[in-house]
Protein backbone atom coordinates (compact mmCIF):
# COMPACT_ATOMS: atom_id res chain seq x y z
CA UNK A 1 0.00 0.00 0.00
CA UNK A 2 1.43 3.39 -0.97
CA UNK A 3 1.78 6.13 1.52
CA UNK A 4 0.85 8.82 -1.16
CA UNK A 5 -2.64 9.36 -2.12
CA UNK A 6 -4.12 8.43 -5.73
CA UNK A 7 -4.67 10.47 -8.35
CA UNK A 8 -7.62 9.94 -10.58
CA UNK A 9 -9.02 13.54 -11.82
CA UNK A 10 -7.67 16.84 -12.84
CA UNK A 11 -8.71 18.30 -9.94
CA UNK A 12 -6.46 16.26 -7.70
CA UNK A 13 -3.64 16.90 -9.88
CA UNK A 14 -3.87 20.59 -9.09
CA UNK A 15 -3.08 20.22 -5.20
CA UNK A 16 0.56 20.64 -5.70
CA UNK A 17 0.45 24.37 -7.24
CA UNK A 18 -2.23 25.25 -4.72
CA UNK A 19 -0.58 24.04 -2.03
CA UNK A 20 2.24 26.44 -2.76
CA UNK A 21 0.81 29.52 -3.37
CA UNK A 22 2.15 32.06 -0.65
CA UNK A 23 1.71 35.85 0.32
CA UNK A 24 3.62 38.41 -1.70
CA UNK A 25 5.37 38.55 2.10
CA UNK A 26 7.00 35.39 1.98
CA UNK A 27 8.28 34.95 -1.58
CA UNK A 28 11.89 34.05 -1.75
CA UNK A 29 14.73 32.74 -4.27
CA UNK A 30 16.43 29.58 -5.19
CA UNK A 31 19.76 29.55 -6.61
CA UNK A 32 20.38 26.18 -8.36
CA UNK A 33 23.81 26.36 -9.79
CA UNK A 34 25.83 23.30 -11.44
CA UNK A 35 29.19 22.60 -12.57
CA UNK A 36 31.93 20.55 -14.13
CA UNK A 37 34.25 18.71 -12.24
CA UNK A 38 37.41 18.70 -13.96
CA UNK A 39 41.00 17.13 -13.73
CA UNK A 40 44.44 19.14 -14.12
CA UNK A 41 44.59 17.52 -17.55
CA UNK A 42 40.76 18.41 -18.77
CA UNK A 43 39.80 14.80 -17.90
CA UNK A 44 36.32 14.71 -16.49
CA UNK A 45 36.03 13.14 -13.36
CA UNK A 46 34.32 10.22 -12.90
CA UNK A 47 31.52 9.18 -10.16
CA UNK A 48 33.46 6.39 -8.98
CA UNK A 49 37.33 6.32 -7.35
CA UNK A 50 39.23 8.06 -5.27
CA UNK A 51 38.96 11.18 -7.11
CA UNK A 52 35.56 10.78 -8.10
CA UNK A 53 32.62 12.90 -7.44
CA UNK A 54 31.09 10.10 -5.03
CA UNK A 55 34.25 10.70 -3.24
CA UNK A 56 33.81 14.63 -3.12
CA UNK A 57 30.29 14.16 -1.42
CA UNK A 58 31.61 11.70 1.00
CA UNK A 59 34.34 14.40 2.23
CA UNK A 60 31.47 17.32 1.99
CA UNK A 61 29.86 15.11 4.10
CA UNK A 62 32.23 14.28 6.67
CA UNK A 63 34.06 17.58 7.35
CA UNK A 64 31.30 20.70 6.44
CA UNK A 65 27.87 18.94 8.40
CA UNK A 66 26.16 17.75 4.86
CA UNK A 67 24.03 14.61 5.61
CA UNK A 68 24.31 11.75 3.05
CA UNK A 69 21.42 10.44 1.30
CA UNK A 70 20.57 7.84 -1.52
CA UNK A 71 17.13 6.95 -3.76
CA UNK A 72 16.49 4.36 -1.22
CA UNK A 73 18.18 2.31 2.00
CA UNK A 74 21.30 1.12 0.99
CA UNK A 75 21.27 2.91 -2.19
CA UNK A 76 24.59 4.54 -3.66
CA UNK A 77 25.72 8.04 -2.15
CA UNK A 78 23.74 10.55 -4.79
CA UNK A 79 22.67 13.79 -2.51
CA UNK A 80 23.47 15.87 0.50
CA UNK A 81 21.09 18.42 2.65
CA UNK A 82 21.68 20.34 4.75
CA UNK A 83 19.65 24.07 6.22
CA UNK A 84 17.64 23.94 3.49
CA UNK A 85 19.43 22.95 0.61
CA UNK A 86 20.87 19.84 -1.61
CA UNK A 87 23.86 19.08 -3.34
CA UNK A 88 22.57 16.56 -6.09
CA UNK A 89 24.49 14.49 -9.24
CA UNK A 90 23.33 15.07 -13.32
CA UNK A 91 23.88 12.31 -15.43
CA UNK A 92 27.01 12.80 -16.22
CA UNK A 93 28.71 13.58 -12.67
CA UNK A 94 28.15 17.57 -12.98
CA UNK A 95 27.83 18.80 -9.33
CA UNK A 96 24.74 20.52 -8.93
CA UNK A 97 23.83 22.85 -4.88
CA UNK A 98 20.07 23.72 -5.15
CA UNK A 99 19.80 26.12 -2.59
CA UNK A 100 17.71 26.82 0.29
CA UNK A 101 14.72 29.80 -0.35
CA UNK A 102 16.32 32.91 0.45
CA UNK A 103 14.67 36.19 0.74
CA UNK A 104 17.45 38.25 -0.45
CA UNK A 105 20.49 37.93 -2.89
CA UNK A 106 22.93 39.19 -0.42
CA UNK A 107 21.84 35.70 0.99
CA UNK A 108 22.45 33.69 -1.71
CA UNK A 109 25.86 35.30 -1.87
CA UNK A 110 27.01 34.13 1.59
CA UNK A 111 25.23 30.45 0.47
CA UNK A 112 27.32 30.08 -2.60
CA UNK A 113 30.40 31.88 -1.16
CA UNK A 114 30.55 29.13 1.34
CA UNK A 115 29.61 26.42 -1.23
CA UNK A 116 32.28 27.72 -3.13
CA UNK A 117 34.69 27.34 -0.41
CA UNK A 118 33.82 23.88 0.29
CA UNK A 119 34.00 22.66 -3.40
CA UNK A 120 37.33 24.36 -3.55
CA UNK A 121 38.69 22.69 -0.27
CA UNK A 122 37.52 19.24 -1.16
CA UNK A 123 38.71 19.89 -5.03
CA UNK A 124 42.25 20.89 -3.94
CA UNK A 125 42.54 17.82 -2.02
CA UNK A 126 41.86 15.76 -4.85
CA UNK A 127 42.79 17.68 -7.98
CA UNK A 128 39.60 18.39 -9.11
CA UNK A 129 38.55 22.11 -10.21
CA UNK A 130 34.77 22.96 -10.98
CA UNK A 131 33.99 25.14 -13.57
CA UNK A 132 30.90 27.05 -14.13
CA UNK A 133 30.56 26.24 -18.19
CA UNK A 134 27.51 25.61 -20.12
CA UNK A 135 28.42 22.87 -22.22
CA UNK A 136 31.52 20.81 -20.63
CA UNK A 137 34.55 22.32 -22.78
CA UNK A 138 37.12 19.28 -23.61
CA UNK A 139 35.35 15.72 -22.39
CA UNK A 140 33.70 13.45 -25.11
CA UNK A 141 30.88 11.47 -24.37
CA UNK A 142 32.57 8.16 -24.20
CA UNK A 143 35.10 9.70 -21.60
CA UNK A 144 31.81 10.46 -19.13
CA UNK A 145 30.44 8.46 -16.50
CA UNK A 146 26.67 7.40 -16.12
CA UNK A 147 25.97 8.07 -12.79
CA UNK A 148 23.65 5.50 -11.20
CA UNK A 149 20.28 7.24 -10.48
CA UNK A 150 17.48 4.98 -10.83
CA UNK A 151 15.60 7.05 -13.96
CA UNK A 152 19.06 7.69 -15.77
CA UNK A 153 19.08 4.51 -17.93
CA UNK A 154 15.49 4.93 -18.93
CA UNK A 155 16.50 8.25 -20.22
CA UNK A 156 19.59 6.87 -21.53
CA UNK A 157 17.46 4.74 -23.80
CA UNK A 158 14.85 6.52 -24.68
CA UNK A 159 15.45 10.32 -24.87
CA UNK A 160 18.20 9.70 -27.80
CA UNK A 161 14.62 8.16 -30.09
CA UNK A 162 13.43 11.75 -29.65
CA UNK A 163 16.15 14.07 -29.98
CA UNK A 164 19.96 14.14 -31.27
CA UNK A 165 20.99 16.01 -28.38
CA UNK A 166 19.91 14.02 -25.17
CA UNK A 167 22.96 12.37 -24.49
CA UNK A 168 24.86 15.84 -24.56
CA UNK A 169 22.02 17.52 -22.54
CA UNK A 170 22.14 14.81 -19.97
CA UNK A 171 26.11 14.85 -19.50
CA UNK A 172 28.06 17.51 -21.11
CA UNK A 173 25.30 20.37 -20.24
CA UNK A 174 25.13 22.34 -17.07
CA UNK A 175 22.66 25.18 -16.25
CA UNK A 176 22.24 27.98 -13.43
CA UNK A 177 18.25 28.18 -12.23
CA UNK A 178 16.56 31.10 -10.47
CA UNK A 179 13.06 29.85 -9.04
CA UNK A 180 11.14 31.92 -7.86
CA UNK A 181 7.24 31.74 -5.49
CA UNK A 182 3.83 32.75 -6.76
CA UNK A 183 0.59 34.30 -4.77
CA UNK A 184 -2.26 33.15 -6.98
CA UNK A 185 -3.00 31.06 -9.79
CA UNK A 186 -2.95 33.90 -12.38
CA UNK A 187 0.47 35.19 -10.45
CA UNK A 188 1.83 31.50 -11.64
CA UNK A 189 0.47 31.34 -15.00
CA UNK A 190 1.33 34.87 -15.87
CA UNK A 191 5.04 34.55 -14.41
CA UNK A 192 5.31 31.44 -16.58
CA UNK A 193 4.15 32.54 -19.39
CA UNK A 194 6.06 35.90 -19.45
CA UNK A 195 9.59 34.01 -18.45
CA UNK A 196 9.00 31.14 -20.83
CA UNK A 197 8.91 34.74 -23.98
CA UNK A 198 11.94 36.24 -22.05
CA UNK A 199 14.02 32.93 -21.71
CA UNK A 200 15.88 33.31 -25.40
CA UNK A 201 17.18 36.76 -24.10
CA UNK A 202 17.91 35.78 -20.82
CA UNK A 203 19.79 33.14 -23.05
CA UNK A 204 21.49 35.65 -24.70
CA UNK A 205 22.83 37.58 -21.94
CA UNK A 206 24.40 34.42 -19.87
CA UNK A 207 25.45 32.30 -23.12
CA UNK A 208 28.62 30.99 -22.02
CA UNK A 209 29.66 27.75 -23.98
CA UNK A 210 32.43 28.53 -26.52
CA UNK A 211 33.78 24.95 -26.79
CA UNK A 212 33.22 21.55 -27.80
CA UNK A 213 36.00 18.98 -27.24
CA UNK A 214 38.97 21.70 -26.74
CA UNK A 215 37.86 23.56 -29.96
CA UNK A 216 35.94 26.53 -30.50
CA UNK A 217 32.66 26.55 -31.79
CA UNK A 218 31.62 29.77 -33.67
CA UNK A 219 28.76 29.10 -30.91
CA UNK A 220 28.36 31.32 -27.86
CA UNK A 221 26.13 28.89 -26.48
CA UNK A 222 26.59 25.23 -27.07
CA UNK A 223 23.71 24.39 -24.04
CA UNK A 224 21.50 26.48 -26.35
CA UNK A 225 22.05 24.58 -29.16
CA UNK A 226 22.16 21.01 -27.38
CA UNK A 227 18.56 21.88 -26.32
CA UNK A 228 17.17 22.75 -29.53
CA UNK A 229 17.86 19.13 -30.22
CA UNK A 230 16.26 17.87 -27.41
CA UNK A 231 12.73 15.63 -27.03
CA UNK A 232 10.32 17.80 -28.30
CA UNK A 233 7.08 16.90 -25.98
CA UNK A 234 8.91 17.93 -22.77
CA UNK A 235 11.50 20.93 -23.74
CA UNK A 236 11.62 24.67 -25.62
CA UNK A 237 8.93 26.72 -25.39
CA UNK A 238 5.66 25.04 -25.11
CA UNK A 239 2.51 26.44 -27.40
CA UNK A 240 0.57 27.65 -23.69
CA UNK A 241 3.24 30.36 -23.58
CA UNK A 242 1.16 32.03 -26.13
CA UNK A 243 -2.43 31.76 -24.82
CA UNK A 244 -4.32 34.09 -22.53
CA UNK A 245 -5.30 31.41 -19.84
CA UNK A 246 -3.96 31.93 -16.65
CA UNK A 247 -5.10 28.41 -15.11
CA UNK A 248 -3.68 25.74 -13.52
CA UNK A 249 -5.34 23.70 -15.32
CA UNK A 250 -4.15 24.24 -19.11
CA UNK A 251 -0.20 23.70 -17.07
CA UNK A 252 -1.62 20.29 -16.33
CA UNK A 253 -3.04 19.47 -19.87
CA UNK A 254 0.46 19.91 -21.22
CA UNK A 255 2.00 17.79 -18.29
CA UNK A 256 -0.47 15.06 -18.63
CA UNK A 257 0.26 14.28 -22.58
CA UNK A 258 3.88 14.17 -21.77
CA UNK A 259 5.16 10.85 -22.18
CA UNK A 260 6.76 9.58 -18.50
CA UNK A 261 10.08 7.99 -17.83
CA UNK A 262 9.67 5.81 -14.72
CA UNK A 263 7.45 4.05 -11.98
CA UNK A 264 8.95 4.26 -9.14
CA UNK A 265 8.05 1.87 -5.70
CA UNK A 266 11.18 2.44 -3.45
CA UNK A 267 14.03 0.63 -5.01
CA UNK A 268 11.97 -0.34 -7.84
CA UNK A 269 11.37 1.13 -11.20
CA UNK A 270 9.01 0.12 -14.15
CA UNK A 271 10.40 1.88 -17.37
CA UNK A 272 6.87 3.93 -18.57
CA UNK A 273 7.98 5.59 -21.36
CA UNK A 274 5.29 4.23 -23.89
CA UNK A 275 2.91 5.83 -21.41
CA UNK A 276 1.85 9.70 -21.06
CA UNK A 277 0.78 10.44 -17.59
CA UNK A 278 -3.09 10.71 -18.88
CA UNK A 279 -3.01 7.12 -20.01
CA UNK A 280 -0.95 6.12 -16.83
CA UNK A 281 -3.62 7.83 -14.72
CA UNK A 282 -6.67 6.32 -16.95
CA UNK A 283 -5.64 2.43 -17.48
CA UNK A 284 -2.34 2.35 -14.53
CA UNK A 285 0.88 -0.06 -14.94
CA UNK A 286 0.39 -3.24 -14.43
CA UNK A 287 -0.79 -3.32 -10.86
CA UNK A 288 0.69 0.10 -10.51
CA UNK A 289 -2.25 3.09 -9.60
CA UNK A 290 -1.08 6.77 -10.57
CA UNK A 291 -0.02 9.20 -7.70
CA UNK A 292 0.71 12.12 -5.85
CA UNK A 293 4.30 11.30 -6.22
CA UNK A 294 4.62 9.45 -9.68
CA UNK A 295 3.00 12.84 -10.58
CA UNK A 296 5.16 15.29 -8.86
CA UNK A 297 7.62 13.55 -10.26
CA UNK A 298 6.43 13.57 -13.69
CA UNK A 299 6.10 17.59 -13.59
CA UNK A 300 9.94 17.15 -12.52
CA UNK A 301 11.03 15.74 -15.74
CA UNK A 302 9.17 17.97 -18.16
CA UNK A 303 12.17 20.49 -19.47
CA UNK A 304 10.84 23.82 -21.05
CA UNK A 305 12.40 26.53 -20.87
CA UNK A 306 10.73 28.02 -17.92
CA UNK A 307 8.61 25.24 -15.53
CA UNK A 308 5.85 25.52 -13.15
CA UNK A 309 6.21 23.25 -10.14
CA UNK A 310 6.09 24.14 -6.35
CA UNK A 311 7.84 27.20 -7.47
CA UNK A 312 8.45 28.78 -11.18
CA UNK A 313 12.23 27.35 -12.60
CA UNK A 314 13.97 29.98 -15.11
CA UNK A 315 16.01 27.34 -17.17
CA UNK A 316 17.53 29.48 -19.95
CA UNK A 317 20.71 30.61 -18.30
CA UNK A 318 24.35 28.48 -18.82
CA UNK A 319 26.52 27.12 -16.12
CA UNK A 320 28.38 30.37 -14.58
CA UNK A 321 30.75 31.46 -12.07
CA UNK A 322 29.53 32.71 -8.78
CA UNK A 323 29.23 36.61 -9.58
CA UNK A 324 27.36 35.40 -12.99
CA UNK A 325 24.80 32.95 -11.11
CA UNK A 326 24.32 35.83 -8.61
CA UNK A 327 23.55 37.90 -11.40
CA UNK A 328 21.01 35.90 -12.71
CA UNK A 329 18.88 34.98 -9.98
CA UNK A 330 18.74 39.26 -8.97
CA UNK A 331 17.66 39.91 -12.50
CA UNK A 332 14.70 37.62 -12.07
CA UNK A 333 14.08 39.11 -8.75
CA UNK A 334 14.26 42.61 -9.68
CA UNK A 335 11.98 41.49 -13.07
CA UNK A 336 9.21 39.31 -11.18
CA UNK A 337 9.33 40.38 -7.47
CA UNK A 338 8.65 44.00 -8.27
CA UNK A 339 5.06 44.79 -8.95
CA UNK A 340 5.61 47.95 -11.26
CA UNK A 341 8.51 45.85 -13.27
CA UNK A 342 6.68 42.55 -13.21
CA UNK A 343 3.90 44.90 -14.90
CA UNK A 344 6.84 46.35 -17.55
CA UNK A 345 8.25 42.92 -17.95
CA UNK A 346 4.98 41.52 -19.01
CA UNK A 347 4.08 43.97 -21.33
CA UNK A 348 7.94 43.66 -22.89
CA UNK A 349 7.03 39.85 -23.24
CA UNK A 350 3.72 40.34 -24.57
CA UNK A 351 5.16 42.43 -27.71
CA UNK A 352 7.20 38.97 -28.74
CA UNK A 353 5.61 36.76 -31.07
CA UNK A 354 5.44 33.29 -31.10
CA UNK A 355 6.79 33.00 -34.55
CA UNK A 356 9.21 35.55 -34.19
CA UNK A 357 10.61 33.64 -30.98
CA UNK A 358 11.21 30.34 -32.27
CA UNK A 359 12.91 31.63 -35.20
CA UNK A 360 15.18 33.46 -32.59
CA UNK A 361 16.44 30.39 -30.59
CA UNK A 362 18.25 29.05 -32.75
CA UNK A 363 20.28 32.15 -33.42
CA UNK A 364 21.06 33.23 -29.93
CA UNK A 365 22.91 29.92 -29.81
CA UNK A 366 24.87 30.92 -32.12
CA UNK A 367 25.34 34.65 -31.97
CA UNK A 368 24.00 35.59 -28.34
CA UNK A 369 23.82 39.29 -28.50
CA UNK A 370 24.10 39.75 -31.89
CA UNK A 371 21.09 37.53 -32.62
CA UNK A 372 17.68 39.32 -34.07
CA UNK A 373 14.32 39.40 -32.05
CA UNK A 374 11.24 41.01 -33.93
CA UNK A 375 13.79 43.29 -35.86
CA UNK A 376 16.19 44.50 -32.90
CA UNK A 377 19.62 42.68 -31.78
CA UNK A 378 19.03 40.95 -28.59
CA UNK A 379 21.12 43.41 -26.62
CA UNK A 380 18.85 46.28 -26.73
CA UNK A 381 16.29 43.43 -25.57
CA UNK A 382 18.73 42.66 -23.01
CA UNK A 383 19.34 46.42 -21.61
CA UNK A 384 15.63 46.67 -21.23
CA UNK A 385 15.31 44.02 -19.03
CA UNK A 386 18.41 44.87 -17.35
CA UNK A 387 16.88 48.68 -16.58
CA UNK A 388 13.56 47.21 -15.64
CA UNK A 389 15.66 44.23 -13.00
CA UNK A 390 17.51 47.17 -11.73
CA UNK A 391 14.59 49.75 -10.86
CA UNK A 392 13.19 46.71 -9.19
CA UNK A 393 15.52 45.48 -6.86
CA UNK A 394 16.06 49.12 -5.94
CA UNK A 395 12.61 49.43 -5.32
CA UNK A 396 12.34 46.52 -3.34
CA UNK A 397 15.23 47.71 -1.16
CA UNK A 398 16.37 44.94 0.47
CA UNK A 399 20.12 46.41 2.01
CA UNK A 400 23.49 44.23 2.87
CA UNK A 401 25.32 45.63 5.74
CA UNK A 402 27.14 48.50 3.98
CA UNK A 403 23.67 49.65 2.59
CA UNK A 404 24.01 48.76 -0.96
CA UNK A 405 20.66 47.24 -2.54
CA UNK A 406 20.34 44.12 -4.47
CA UNK A 407 20.85 45.91 -7.98
CA UNK A 408 24.81 45.28 -7.08
CA UNK A 409 24.45 41.78 -8.36
CA UNK A 410 23.36 42.91 -11.91
CA UNK A 411 26.70 44.74 -12.30
CA UNK A 412 28.64 41.91 -13.97
CA UNK A 413 26.23 41.04 -16.45
CA UNK A 414 25.39 44.55 -16.77
CA UNK A 415 29.25 45.62 -18.08
CA UNK A 416 29.28 42.62 -20.63
CA UNK A 417 25.66 43.81 -22.13
CA UNK A 418 26.75 47.51 -21.98
CA UNK A 419 29.67 45.99 -24.22
CA UNK A 420 27.29 44.10 -26.35
CA UNK A 421 29.22 40.53 -25.37
CA UNK A 422 27.86 37.69 -23.66
CA UNK A 423 30.35 35.74 -21.20
CA UNK A 424 31.61 33.61 -24.36
CA UNK A 425 32.66 36.48 -26.11
CA UNK A 426 35.00 37.93 -22.89
CA UNK A 427 36.42 34.41 -22.50
CA UNK A 428 37.44 34.06 -26.12
CA UNK A 429 38.61 37.53 -26.51
CA UNK A 430 40.65 37.03 -22.90
CA UNK A 431 42.27 33.34 -22.53
CA UNK A 432 44.58 31.77 -25.47
CA UNK A 433 42.85 29.97 -28.07
CA UNK A 434 42.43 25.89 -27.80
CA UNK A 435 45.54 24.04 -28.75
CA UNK A 436 47.91 27.46 -26.89
CA UNK A 437 50.29 26.97 -24.79
CA UNK A 438 48.24 28.18 -21.67
CA UNK A 439 44.73 27.63 -22.76
CA UNK A 440 43.56 24.64 -20.31
CA UNK A 441 44.93 26.38 -17.14
CA UNK A 442 43.56 30.35 -18.65
CA UNK A 443 40.15 28.37 -19.30
CA UNK A 444 40.00 27.21 -15.17
CA UNK A 445 41.29 30.24 -13.97
CA UNK A 446 39.02 32.21 -15.93
CA UNK A 447 35.78 29.62 -15.42
CA UNK A 448 36.21 27.88 -11.74
CA UNK A 449 33.41 28.61 -9.82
Amino acid sequence: MTESPFVDDLDSLLAPFCEAEKPRERFRVGTESEKFGVKADGSPIQYEGEDGVRRVLELLAERFGWKPEGEYEGGPLLALRRDGASITLEPGAQLEISGAPLVTIHETRAELETHRREIREVGQELGIRFLGLGFHPTARQDQLPWVPKMRYPVMRDYLPTKGAGAHDMMRRTCTVQANLDFSSEEDALLKLKTALRIQPIVTAMFANSPYREGTVTGKRSERADVWLHMDPDRSGIPALAFTGARTYREYVEYALDVPMFIVKRGAKIVPATHLTFREFMRDGLGSERATRADWEMHLATLFPEARLKRIIEMRGVDGQTLPFALASSALFKGLFYDERSFAQTVALAERLGEEELRAARPWVAQLGLAAMLEGRRMVGWAEELLDLARAGLERIGALDAEGRDESIYLAPIAELVSQGRCPAEALLAEIPPPGAEGFLEALLDAREF
